[in-house]
């Protein structure tokens, strides 16, 4: 298959300015008919509205697999194609969490995923309150034997995102926990919000287990009050299950090349979900916004030269997607030429990062003018991490982009109840529709090898 280097095409600019011209202005004009299109809306109302929540291996996710397939061959998308895969799935029970003594109350809880069960008649236990993850890291082993660790330790509200990496460690630590005698294990939700509803997510992978939960964050305040005032005891019931025999998916479709089909650009979100809220903004839109904008550009009179590969990712939550869909498309990595993931919910993107180098060709030369109205900035650094669905593509030598959204809300909603239709804003939800359709479309229309390191 014949590529052209980012050099060799910085040689040859001089013939193409008028092709470039032509590219920028059908970008534009994409870019533009974004902002007022619903595409988006209606398929993130549809996902929400029809299936709702989606965690692994419960009868929503099974519908959720007939909407992908249904929805991606509505909207026009060749190829359409399921590819499944095996994992074993936890499953959530009953749950409740109270304090015994000395001030009795109800507690906010939910379980984490890959928790242990309580017996079924739960835990009851006197409860050791630290007020970071760090000081669990640093008690001696045996020192909570029988005891319920509460780690109460606060996320701090950024734009980008940086305060969940920083707080998130917190919910991986029951085998910390464990290790050091505690009977159970309970976590401050990862949020930024004073809601009470409390957040999940995945527990630590690694061993010993305990059962796990997160608080909702005034519970968790409360208990580091109460403990203030002397020795707090609570019962905690956590029911589970685990299926061992589950099978997982990915789904795709394609908006196919004109002039090189082969070679492809994965994009996509992850279609799975937990369950307490509708997964509206992790990911329902992830989901919508690429699969709007690969729609916007199959609806122009000739396709980009090459191929748009839409996957809706199956298992992202408990992990699973990034390494199966590397193991199904290992015979074509070399055609897969970019990929990237949309995964931080609804709100404006402020910043694109492309492949090192690629913003300083000719070819790309207008990209910041054209993110510009959209308030879009391109930044001169190459991406790091593009989504956790994607994440073994990375690894395994395929370039990356990605867009960074504004998060300074994201983590109020995320993995919770309020997780719905309600909290999306729709010209937030366009305005990453435009972003991702005019870039997307010149670079799938680009002539350039992201592969080759450029010449600074």
């Amino acid at each position: 298959m014949f590529r052209v280097s980012i050099a060799a095409f910085v040689a040859a600019a001089c013939v193409c300015s008028s092709a470039l011209a032509g590219d920028l202005k059908t970008a534009s004009d994409l870019r533009d008919k974004a902002l007022g299109d619903t595409t988006a809306w209606n398929i993130l109302e549809s996902l929400t509205t029809e299936i709702g929540a989606r965690p692994i291996g419960s009868p929503a996710y099974d519908r959720a697999r007939e909407w992908g397939l249904a929805k991606l061959s509505a909207l026009g998308f060749s190829n359409v194609r399921i590819e499944s895969f095996p994992k074993p799935t936890w499953h959530r029970g009953v749950e409740s969490a109270e304090v015994i003594a000395p001030f009795p109350q109800k507690l906010a809880i939910i379980g984490l995923g890959n928790s242990l069960p309580t017996s079924k008649n739960g835990i009851e236990a006197e409860i050791v309150v630290l007020k970071s993850y760090g000081e669990l890291l640093a008690a001696p082993e045996g020192t909570f034997k029988g005891k319920i660790v509460v780690v109460n330790q606060r996320m701090v509200r950024t734009e980008d995102g940086s305060g969940y990496g920083a707080a998130v460690r917190a919910r991986y630590g029951d085998s910390e926990a464990a290790k050091r005698g505690a009977v159970a294990y309970l976590v401050r939700s990862v949020s930024t919000s004073q809601s009470r509803a409390p957040h999940t997510g995945t527990a630590d992978g690694a061993g010993p287990h305990i059962p796990v939960a997160a608080l909702g964050v005034p519970d968790a305040d409360l208990l580091e009050h109460m403990a203030v005032r002397g020795p707090v005891r609570i019962r905690l019931h956590l029911a589970s299950s685990i299926d061992t025999k589950a099978v997982l998916w990915n789904i795709s479709g394609e908006i196919k090349g004109s002039e090189k089909p082969d070679e492809v650009i994965v994009i996509g979100g992850h279609l799975d979900s937990w369950d307490p809220g509708t997964g509206a903004i992790d990911d329902g839109a992830g989901v919508a916004i690429t699969m709007a904008a690969a729609h916007l550009i199959d609806q122009l009179p000739k396709h980009p030269r090459r191929t748009i590969r839409v996957v809706l990712f199956g298992s992202e939550e408990n992990g699973g997607s990034n390494v199966a869909y590397l193991e199904a498309h290992k015979g074509e990595l070399s055609n897969i030429v970019l990929a990237s993931e949309a995964d931080l919910g609804s709100d404006r993107a402020f910043k694109l990062e492309l492949p090192d180098g690629v913003v300083r060709t000719p070819e790309f030369a207008g990209l910041p003018t054209l993110l510009a109205p959209l308030k879009i900035f391109v930044a001169s650094t190459a991406p790091g991490h593009a989504g956790s669905d994607i994440e073994s593509l990375q690894a395994a030598g395929v370039p990356v982009f990605s867009f960074h959204q504004d998060a300074s809300r994201y983590f109020d909603y995320h993995h919770s109840a309020d997780d719905t239709l309600a909290i999306v804003d729709p010209a937030q939800l366009n305005q990453n529709v435009a972003a991702w359709a005019s870039t997307l479309y010149l670079l799938a229309d680009s002539a350039i090898d992201f592969r080759v390191k450029p010449i600074p």
